[in-house]
């Protein structure tokens, strides 16, 4: 559960803005998402191995 203190006076668009940055922080979202469907072990371990040969390609073409 989120605790966001306020403060007298405060505006409630600031509570809100800080209410969901640190939302956004727990990564709630991301594995309500993930959790939805069920992905193989095998499926995540090729896709990190393509995303991080990706990434290497990218960095050797800033150099």
């Amino acid at each position: 559960m989120l605790i966001i203190p306020v403060k007298e006076g405060e505006n409630i668009e600031r509570a809100l803005k800080k209410y969901k940055k640190k939302f956004d922080k727990t990564k709630v979202m991301l594995e309500l998402r993930s959790r939805k469907e069920f992905t193989k072990p095998s499926v995540i371990y090729r896709q990190a191995i393509i995303k991080a040969t990706y990434k290497a390609k990218m960095q050797s073409q800033q150099d």
